[in-house]
């Protein structure tokens, strides 16, 4: 898949989040990248053939303060070639996207995992918002 392609699934997952989410999303940039480096993978403490899917690097909402205020924008970053290594299809390549999205933005929003879950369950449901 092309990175065109690829980066036109994402804006149409990124349109497609549920409306509570994308109203309440300020200053966050997300880019696609190839793969994650193994530095950070050893980082974050994934092994090979382990992998991430996105990576959300800020300050989640609930830790800013009032310094915060002139930030540089919080990074969501997702990534392409082990998406579309874990996927048979271009629609798993959807699917993926979409669960990945979501959960990093949760990050964004300081929820915990099992929150992030219910919310992607909800999602894929067709609850949107």
């Amino acid at each position: 898949m092309t990175r065109a392609r690829f980066e036109r699934l994402v804006a149409d997952a990124l349109e497609t989040m549920p409306q509570s989410f994308r109203q309440a999303v300020r200053n966050v940039v997300v880019i696609v990248e190839d793969a994650p480096a193994p530095e950070l993978l050893d980082d974050v403490g994934i092994d090979p053939p382990d992998t991430l899917f996105g990576l959300y690097e800020g300050v989640p909402l609930p830790e800013r303060d009032w310094t915060h205020a002139n930030a540089l924008p919080d990074r969501i970053t997702l990534f392409q070639k082990p998406i579309e290594a874990a996927s048979q299809n271009d629609n798993e390549v959807v699917v993926a996207i979409g669960e990945t999205v979501i959960h990093e933005f949760g990050h964004y929003f300081g929820l915990s995992e099992e929150e992030i879950e219910e919310i992607e369950e909800r999602y894929w449901r067709g609850d949107r918002d």
